[in-house]
């Protein structure tokens, strides 16, 4: 019998990959791409169709290749968990959100886990990549797959390599962006780093599961903590009135050494810099510690939408404007530009707020999300037309997406509300300008 390292050399070894999202896919397409029999497992039936049909659903996936790697039998996919025992890697790459009450939400990776462990066979590498607290993998996922007799390290194999996906991104995807792996054995790590550099030009390898778990929060919270500083200075900037966050980031950012810019925004979306922290502040719980510094850049970030709320207010009401009355249309419903990805969008959070405060006409454009739901309303999305424009009291500004013309946008509107710095530089119409942070 072939050994996993020599199917992996002879590119024999056959992959799965369980989760076919933003993370799942891509990772693989890259593996079929590179010549490996690749399975998809996803219990939404609608994936699992469209890839067997050659159809791709990932903007940051390219469609002709997924239809290329289906066609010549590289690429499949599949509802049933019972294929596993046929796969020689496994990547789980499934979701990890939180609950109502801030408290990770591991149910997925140990539902994974648990279908896993039921064809799990010798010679077999999972890998965790769904972010998560540090022990998952050997605290989890370790004893569920143990619970079957066989020993990791022995029998088979485990490890953690986090994803470091950037949705709409180009210039780093995952056939070139760095990852770390961390294995609960040295083989494992092994073996775990030479799958990963069969798509991946830089692995790294790290002492333990452990240490790329952590690892992977700290990249997020990083982020979450810088941003939720130039959250806090925004509001500061408003409440003193007649200054400008985004000229501030902007003068410190000449300097060459020592700063790195931050911006603001109307709040954190999408998976990972949002949840992250209240990962790690649960897990430090189980050892007595509280991690108050990163909590409170979670809770000034999660407020951003309540700031925008208030700012939207007083914008109207310093035009003459009535919320209840008012007209409002939203541009952009994603978490961030040129993506369609709406997972905590604040957009979303601020138009179910003003739902709550009595708005009742709310409209929105968002050429990425044709459908949207807020307080149980199905809206579409709106064509930007002058009319539109004109007949609305605000424009607010949320997803500062490329297609939209700033320029045509100022000139039509009553109003613009910008919490993204999408108008800067434009000089006609900006007496109609109120931007986050720079309330005047």
């Amino acid at each position: 019998m072939h050994t996993l390292e020599q199917k992996l050399q002879e590119k024999s070894a056959k992959i799965g990959i369980v989760g076919l999202g933003y993370v799942g896919l891509p990772l693989a397409v890259e593996f079929a791409g590179k010549g490996f029999y690749t399975l998809g497992i996803d219990l939404d039936r609608e994936k699992v169709e469209k890839i067997n049909s050659g159809r791709n659903y990932i903007d940051d996936v390219d469609s002709n290749r997924v239809e290329a790697l289906v066609k010549d039998g590289t690429l499949e996919a599949t509802t049933m968990y019972g294929r596993t025992g046929e796969l020689d890697i496994i990547y789980i790459c499934v979701p990890t959100p939180f609950t109502p009450n801030k408290e990770p939400d591991i149910s997925y990776i140990e539902d994974a886990t648990m279908h896993i462990s039921e064809h799990l066979r010798k010679e077999q590498l999972i890998i965790l990549k769904s972010t998560t607290f540090p022990e998952t993998t050997e605290k989890v996922v370790q004893p569920i797959l143990e619970s079957t007799g066989l020993k990791v390290g022995q029998d088979f194999y485990l490890a953690f390599s986090p994803e470091r996906i950037d949705p709409g991104r180009t210039d780093y995807t995952t056939h070139n962006t760095p990852i770390i792996v961390g294995g609960v054995t040295e083989k494992c790590t092994r073996l775990a780093c030479q799958t990963n550099e069969q798509i991946i030009t830089k692995v790294v390898p790290v002492s333990s599961p452990r240490t790329a778990e952590m690892s992977k929060l700290l990249e997020n919270i990083f982020r979450s903590v810088n941003i939720a500083l130039l959250n806090e200075l925004a509001q500061l900037c408003d409440r003193m009135g007649n200054m400008d966050i985004w000229e501030v980031v902007e003068a410190a950012a000449t300097k060459p050494f020592g700063f790195m810019p931050f911006y603001p925004g109307p709040g954190i979306g999408g998976h990972c810099i949002l949840v992250d922290p209240y990962y790690l502040s649960w897990k430090a719980k189980e050892y007595d510690f509280h991690s108050d510094f990163i909590e409170l850049a979670a809770r000034t970030n999660e407020n951003m939408p309540f700031y925008v709320l208030d700012l939207i207010i007083r914008s109207l009401s310093s035009s003459g404007v009535a919320l209840k009355a008012a007209k409002l249309l939203f541009l952009g419903a994603s978490f961030k530009k040129n993506v369609d990805d709406i997972r905590n969008s604040p957009a979303l959070k601020i138009m179910q707020l003003l739902l709550h405060r009595g708005a009742e006409n709310l409209l929105y454009n968002d050429p990425f999300v044709p459908k949207a739901k807020v307080n149980g309303c199905h809206l579409e999305s709106q064509e930007v037309t002058d009319k539109l424009l004109g007949s609305v009291d605000a424009v607010i500004i949320t997803t500062a997406h490329d297609q939209y013309d700033m320029d045509r946008i100022v000139k039509k509107a009553k109003l613009i509300i910008d919490t993204r710095n999408a108008t800067k530089g434009i000089l006609e119409g900006a007496s109609k300008i109120v931007r986050l942070g720079s309330y005047k």
